[in-house]
């Protein structure tokens, strides 16, 4: 990685360079709790997970009817068998009596001596005895055990992040909590005198901090446990300050504001007063001011101050380089190539992550649309948007080309 110093004379980093020096730098973390099957939605998995059992462990009904043995089919016209037994669900029936069958219900033991389930509403009932004519083969509407899972199966990934579906098939094998690792502590904190908390007076010149509550809800989404240092003032013992207490609490600080090169903006000379800055300003549009360092051996990520700018860089930086430290199973999302919508005539000597969302033209192909609005302080535009388009260094669109087209979704999945 580069260590940039002169901010007059370093060139921007592109943005696969600065993507994968963030991975590089971080490693995933190796604290491993046991969680309560129902506080762990969300958790990171850290440890493969393999079945002790067959699921289901015996043969059973796949649904309400009646249990009997091919062999006893009439060889044609109507088959006549007198129900010999009842078995419900969670109760054991007994050998079935050859020329019999068993009333049974879904997911009830199918009986030894019964090969094959008729559904209900293919039965006549009269008398105990029942009437069908259906020429039912062997296994039919039978779940066979270890239909699901076998004992000895891999049914979980170690680095999985735990869905509901993942709790529901840990608890089908009788597990009770799972090895997941800790949550990674994030330290926050937002520099700029003229932000103002949402429910005070605004003054002149000044706007209501609306970073600190992306961030937050970006970091929820992850999965991440929060450590908020509030605003802090424009000056460097002040940032210095907070870096220093953030990076005590945290596994990562990330920052909001600071990172250019103004007067007012102290981050950049407080990282390389802390620690080291590895990486500043990314050849990409939103979000060039980008910090990547570490104040002590904390890691830290100073994300511009723009609205969107930190939305789009967390997504674009910040998203996998959490991921990478949760011990994740991390792969680059794969862009969709879709229809452009829209003309873009004028190349830029950066990546450009225009704000998108998708339309169906005749229920066939998808189509880009961007927001009309692409300065990057104008939030609505990732509240109206559902993903970015990607549009590479130098790269002009004409309507009807296919473009890349990464979801919002499919980056914080």
């Amino acid at each position: 990685m580069m260590n940039q110093c002169d901010p007059k004379n370093e060139p921007l980093i592109a943005y696969d360079e600065a993507l994968n020096s963030l991975i590089e730098c971080v490693s995933p973390t190796t604290k491993i709790v046991a969680r309560p099957l129902l506080q762990a939605l969300g958790e990171v998995l850290a440890e493969d997970q393999y079945s002790a059992i067959d699921v289901p462990s015996t043969d059973n009904s796949a649904m309400d009817g009646y249990a009997f043995n091919t062999a006893d089919l009439a060889d044609s016209g109507e088959t006549v068998l007198p129900v010999s037994q009842r078995i419900a669900a969670g109760t054991i029936g007994a050998t079935l009596a050859s020329g019999t069958a068993a009333r049974i219900f879904t997911g009830a033991p199918v009986p030894p001596g019964a090969d094959a389930v008729i559904m209900q509403e293919q039965a006549i009932l009269a008398d105990h005895t029942i009437r069908f004519e259906r020429k039912l083969v062997s296994g039919e509407n039978v779940r066979p055990a270890g239909n699901d899972i076998r004992s000895g199966d891999r049914i979980l990934n170690k680095g999985r992040r735990l869905r509901p579906q993942e709790l529901g098939i840990a608890a089908s094998i009788g597990l009770q909590s799972l090895p997941v690792f800790e949550k990674i502590r994030v330290g926050i904190f937002f520099t700029g005198d003229e932000l103002v908390e949402p429910g005070q007076d605004l003054g002149p010149g000044m706007i209501y901090d609306s970073n600190r509550y992306t961030l937050h809800g970006l970091l929820q989404a992850l999965g991440c446990e929060i450590i908020d240092c509030g605003l802090v003032g424009d000056t460097l013992e002040a940032t210095k300050a907070a870096m220093l207490e953030a990076s005590r609490r945290a596994d990562l600080v990330v920052t909001c504001g600071g990172v250019s090169v103004g007067e007012e903006d102290h981050v950049r000379s407080a990282v390389e007063q802390l620690g080291d800055l590895q990486l500043w300003r990314v050849r990409i549009k939103p979000g060039k001011p980008l910090a990547f360092g570490n104040i002590k051996q904390t890691p830290f990520v100073g994300l511009p101050g723009n609205p969107v700018s930190v939305f789009a860089t967390f997504m674009l930086f910040v998203c996998p380089l959490i991921k990478n430290m949760q011990g994740r199973l991390w792969e680059k999302p794969l862009a969709t190539r879709v229809v452009a919508g829209f003309d873009w005539p004028k190349p830029d000597s950066r990546r450009e992550f225009l704000r998108a969302r998708l339309e169906t033209i005749d229920d066939q192909a998808l189509v880009a649309r961007i927001y009309p609005n692409q300065d990057s302080g104008v939030l609505t535009s990732t509240v109206w948007a559902q993903g970015f388009v990607e549009i590479a260094e130098g790269q002009t669109i004409k309507a009807g080309e296919l473009i890349d087209y990464l979801s919002f979704e499919q980056i914080l999945n």
